[in-house]
Formats: C-alpha cells, structure tokens, sequence
C-alpha cells in the first residue's frame, strides 16, 4: 500500500489524487475492506491503514472480488483504465453527435471547434482512408466521380484515431495514467483492426476468396504447386503477426515515454536522499526536462494515434485487393 507514482505503468483499482483531497477516515478495522485486512494481517491499527490509503480512492467492484489493490482475486473487476476509456467514449459520442447534427443542417460550419473537428475529419478521410484502401487503378464511373472504398471505412479510422488520442492524453493528466499503456488495450485495439481485415476481405471475397488471396499469383509448374501451401501458412502466419506488433509498437512506444519521465523525476529524490547539497540544481534541472519531455509525449501521442490508424488502414487496404 504504498505510495505510487504519478504514471501508472500496471492497471489498477483506484484513483490516487493528492492526499490532501481524499482520506478515508475508517474508524474500525471492520470498515477496511476485506481484501486489505487479509493481504496484511499483521496490521491491527484501523489509522494505520487509513495513512497508507490517504489519497487512493477504491474503485467499487460490484462483480469481483480483489486479491489486492492490483490483482483480481475472482469476477469481473473494474479498473481505472476501465473507467478512463468509458470517458473517452463518453466524451467522443457527445462530442460528434452535437457535430454530426451541425454538419446535417448543411449549413456552412462555424465555430473553431467546429472548423477543428471537420479539418480532422477531413485529414483522416483525404490522408489516410482514400490513400490507403482504394485502388490505385480505380477509373471515374459514368458521372465521373472515382468510387472511393476508403470512404466506408472513414467511420472505424476515425474512431480508432481519436480514441487512441483521447486514451494517449490521458497519460499527460496527474494522477490518470494512459490506457493505452496496458498491453491488454492495446491487443483489443489490434483486434478490432484484425476483425476489419478479415471481414472485409471476406466481405470483398468471399470466405474461400479471402484466404486464397492470401497467396500472391504465381506461374508454377504442377510439380512446385505444393510450395503454394507453404506461402499460404507464412501468409497466415504473417497476418497475426503484424497485428500482434500493432498492438505491441503502440504499447511500447506510450510505456517508454512514461518510463522517461520517471526516472527523470526519481533523480530529484535520489539527489535528497544522497544529501550532497546539489538537491536543488537537480530538482530545477528535473522539473524542466520533465516539462520539456511532457511537451514531447504531447506530439508522440497525436504521432502514435496516426500511426496506429494509418497501420490499420494499410491491412485493411491489403485484404480488399488482389496480391
């Protein structure tokens, strides 16, 4: 029950604010919850665990029972990272309904807001989605107007672009930590883009269609055919494989910069510990490269939600086209 730092590198089951904004206040060890009493039952003093939670607030978990304050005993536990991703959810679907129902008037767009979201929308559609998924040998139909496969998928990409934002930024709030530094958020998300790979080349294809594409055309004698199969099981190997990456590339890159950050504000404490005299030149040092680098984590956050989108459009892109 120690204090935690301010970026939470493992998912958890509270909130920690500054302690002076929160303190428990149990007045018997019977208020403590049960899982606590049970992890430490060397502590017999109620104010003892009442210090070590000051400034945690516990989540309530309706449908788990917890083995600590980091680990799930039984049942369905709700976590911080849960909760943080329900508000960026939350905060999205208010957000573009009210823009959907300005954009439906058909009335010119006012307002910097409004102005910001459509450029953003219009940035998802015009550099990733057409650029991406359509077919570079399209031709203009009869009105003259190129049919844009990009287009059906605009919804999911920018989705997934602004989510991945939303969950970025939240790395950059005290005391929030970053969803996406939790390797189970960001398998979900190379999920979702894995299921849109394979159901839109099946939908392109057919079933049979879709994993015979997988095989690139090639003029073989009978007697090389069955190499075929050897490409196709490389082929489908391959498929899971950079999906996995996806997942793992955008773990990596947000855990990096949080790591960064703490080590740089572990030093102001090492140097208060070795008692040296130099706490202060290292604490001002500290404190400007953390806000240097919090200013690049900024940037890196826009940059990784981009290249996540711009990696889901380039598989989904390569299932609705012939190798």
């Amino acid at each position: 029950m120690s204090a935690n730092p301010i970026y939470h590198l493992k998912d958890c089951y509270f909130f920690e604010v500054p302690k002076a904004l929160w303190r428990q206040g149990y007045q018997t060890l019977e208020d403590v919850p049960p899982f606590l009493r049970q992890g430490h039952p060397e502590i017999a003093d109620v104010q003892v665990f009442n210090q070590a939670l000051d400034g945690k607030i516990l989540i309530p978990q309706p449908f788990a029972e917890l083995d600590s304050l980091y680990a799930v005993k039984s049942g369905f536990g709700i976590s911080k990272y849960m909760i943080l991703q329900l508000v960026v959810a939350a905060v999205m679907l208010v957000l573009f309904t009210w823009l959907a129902t300005k954009l439906r008037s058909g009335a010119a767009p006012r307002g910097r807001l409004v102005n910001l979201l459509e450029t953003m929308l219009l940035f998802v559609r015009d550099t990733i989605a057409r650029p991406a998924i359509d077919d570079p040998h399209a031709h203009a139909g009869e009105h003259g107007k190129v049919h844009h496969e990009g287009d059906a998928f605009v919804p999911l990409l920018w989705t997934l672009f602004f989510f991945i934002l939303g969950c970025n930024l939240c790395g950059l709030v005290p005391w929030a930590g970053s969803p996406t530094a939790s390797f189970s958020v960001t398998l979900a998300l190379a999920g979702i883009t894995f299921a849109s790979v394979l159901v839109g080349g099946m939908w392109k294809f057919g079933v049979l269609g879709f994993f015979l594409n997988q095989v690139p055309a090639m003029d073989l004698p009978i007697y090389m055919s069955p190499i075929k199969f050897l490409i196709f099981a490389v082929e489908i190997l391959g498929l899971c494989i950079k999906h996995l990456i996806l997942a793992v590339r955008l773990l990596a890159n947000m855990v990096a910069g949080h790591l960064v950050l703490l080590g740089i504000l572990g030093l102001i404490t090492a140097a208060a510990n070795a008692s040296t005299g130099m706490w202060a030149t290292v604490a001002s040092i500290s404190v400007v490269s953390a806000t240097l680098f919090s200013i690049l984590e900024l940037f890196v956050a826009c940059l990784q939600a981009y290249i996540f989108t711009f990696l889901s459009a380039l598989f989904i892109g390569s299932s609705i086209h012939h190798h």
